[in-house]
């Protein structure tokens, strides 16, 4: 179990073979150096030794996966832990948060808010986290991954969005360690916010202002953990569960090498703690195309296969304890979590997130033509961050902890409770169904039907996946579309539902659009007037935001998705 003295304890030493001696050695230090001092003489110095063998510095780090907005559930254990834990919690200056923001979520009728948590990776190599991930002489720090995670009102869903790092985007006004702010408004690297300032701790300050700006979301909190962090918060849960498709060698992990190496991570699925834990949310080379949009898949994954092993073993102080000591001796928090108390409020208001409605999705991302750097595609980035800012789920539930159809202020009468709807009755699970792919339309103005329908169909072990709203609005029958040779897959899906009419299309595939029909079977109201038509717009409620382009909401991933699916991007794995 870590202690609060000596941090270093808990963490593992670099993996022998791996990037950090690589690098010493490549660099002429650590093992090998008398060597390579022999090498140097010969060949005119050692100084000029160091310099042909320096890795080029246009080499893109890359970071650990940040943890920490998970593991802030572990606080809430009461008693004397709360006097460890604030010994360890550091947080950064609060009037570096810009003063023009967002404004903060209104509560719904139940007084509940949703919450908007910004988790950041730093990959600093101060403090010894260069033991971990190598680049001793690189200064500074950077933000290779970030995650924007939005806690919904009901507290019951969450989820996270991940933002690329090498996307493109303007950089608001920041203040810098000096105590100057720079002007903003210039367009730069996504990462560069975290980098700004050129300090080893990083600025999450800018980082926050920065997500504010391109989101017009309100953070409201935000934690920063480093490669240390991550290596003691893995071996305090005894390692996570990954999988990989391919094994990864020495020189995946740090192509400097220039050869194979040593076997790292073996393909399959595994257990992996400290530096193995690291490697794999580091891991960019030997799998897929090499970009970060991979990168970003696997560290869904590890988070969600985290986030499940924590809510698995149970909410206790054997569990939480090493976990929390771990977390808070590496994190870095906004002045509103500074403390063990603020922190544990906070974890314990999100215990009842069931990890399948714990979501993970990339913000909408297109390669550039003139670099290899990002541009974030609108308007469909617009579409996540209003979604988001509508406290609506990417399948379109309302998630405010209210009845859809009471009004938005709480006033007037309860609505009536439908009669228990009659689910329709799935038909015995058939082994080859996981091989039909189906994607769900909303054929209706009912919020969230669609998401039922993906559920219904999931359950049956079909791959389905909610694709948003239909063209239309006015299906009163569910409809079974299907493409060339799909039609004995598509009578399966209809028997899920009974009445669903099947009609033949020229697309690939099969698709269903929910009709007014299955509304009424799960007992949900359609909401029409009387007189048929959309929905009449309620005075002083916000339009719903639009439907999620399919781009989004077919690569969304839940924390309990098998960890060996969508881990890897491109060609190549």
């Amino acid at each position: 179990m870590p202690t609060t003295e000596g941090a270093e304890s808990s963490v593992p030493g670099p993996r022998s073979g791996g990037r950090a001696e690589a690098r010493r050695a490549a660099q002429g230090k650590g093992g090998g150096s008398a060597t390579a001092g022999a090498a140097a003489a010969a060949g005119g110095g050692r100084a000029a030794a160091r310099k042909s063998a320096k890795p080029k510095k246009n080499v893109k780090k890359i970071v650990a996966w940040s943890t920490a907005g998970v593991l802030v559930v572990i606080a809430g254990v009461g008693g004397a832990i709360y006097l460890k834990l604030n010994a360890n919690i550091k947080s950064f200056d609060a009037d570096a948060i810009a003063r023009n923001r967002p404004p903060e979520a209104k509560a719904d009728a139940d007084g509940n808010r949703p919450v908007n948590v910004l988790l950041i990776g730093s990959d600093s190599r101060g403090k010894n986290n260069s033991d971990l991930g190598g680049g001793a002489d690189d200064g500074g720090a950077r933000s290779d991954t970030t995650i924007l995670l939005h806690v919904y009102a009901d507290h019951k869903h969450a989820v996270g969005i991940s933002i690329p790092r090498n996307a493109k985007v303007e950089l608001p006004s920041c203040k810098l360690p000096n105590g100057k702010w720079t002007k903003g408004g210039n367009t730069d690297l996504f990462n560069a916010a975290f980098s700004m300032g050129g300090s080893d701790d990083g600025n999450p300050a800018c980082t926050q202002n920065t997500v504010e700006k391109l989101t017009g979301i309100r953070v409201d909190h935000t934690l920063v953990v480093d490669f240390n962090g991550f290596a003691a918060m893995t071996k305090a849960v005894n390692g996570v569960d990954i999988c990989l498709p391919k094994p990864i060698y020495e020189g995946d992990i740090n192509p400097n090498l220039k050869r194979k190496g040593d076997l790292v991570l073996p393909q399959g699925k595994q257990t992996v703690e400290g530096q193995q834990a690291l490697d794999y949310v580091r891991l960019r080379h030997g799998i897929g195309d090499g970009s970060d949009i991979g990168r970003m898949k696997r560290q869904q994954a590890f988070l969600g296969s985290l986030a499940t092993k924590i809510k698995k073993e149970g909410m206790n102080p054997t569990t939480l304890l090493p976990l929390a000591d771990a977390a808070t001796k590496s994190l870095v928090v906004d002045p509103g979590l500074d403390s063990a108390d603020k922190l544990a409020s906070f974890g314990l208001s999100l215990k009842n997130i069931d990890m399948h409605d714990l979501k993970f999705v990339t913000a909408p991302w297109r390669f550039r033509t003139q670099d290899k750097d990002l541009d974030l595609v609108q308007p469909d980035a617009n579409k996540l961050w209003e979604t988001l800012k509508a406290d609506q789920t990417i399948d379109g539930q309302n998630a405010t902890g209210q009845q859809p159809d009471a009004p938005a202020d709480g006033t007037g009468p309860a609505p009536q409770q439908p009669a228990a709807p009659t689910t329709p009755a799935a038909p015995a699970a058939d082994t080859t169904n996981s091989a039909i792919r189906v994607a769900v339309y909303n054929g209706t103005t009912v919020n969230g039907l669609a998401g039922k329908a993906t559920e219904l169909l999931k359950g049956a072990k079909f791959t389905a996946s909610t694709a948003g709203q239909a063209a239309s609005t006015k299906y009163k029958t569910t409809t079974i579309e299907y493409g060339s040779g799909q039609k004995a897959n598509a009578e399966k899906v209809a028997a899920l539902f009974p009445g669903a009419s099947l009609e033949s299309s020229t697309a690939r595939g099969i698709s269903v659009i929910t009709g007014q029909d299955f509304a009424a079977a799960m007992g949900m109201s359609t909401g029409a007037p009387a007189g048929g038509g959309a929905t009449a717009a309620t005075p002083g409620v916000p339009a719903p935001p639009q439907p999620l382009p399919t781009t989004i909401t077919n690569d969304a991933r839940s924390a309990d998705d098998d960890i060996c699916a969508n881990t890897s991007y491109g060609s190549g794995g």
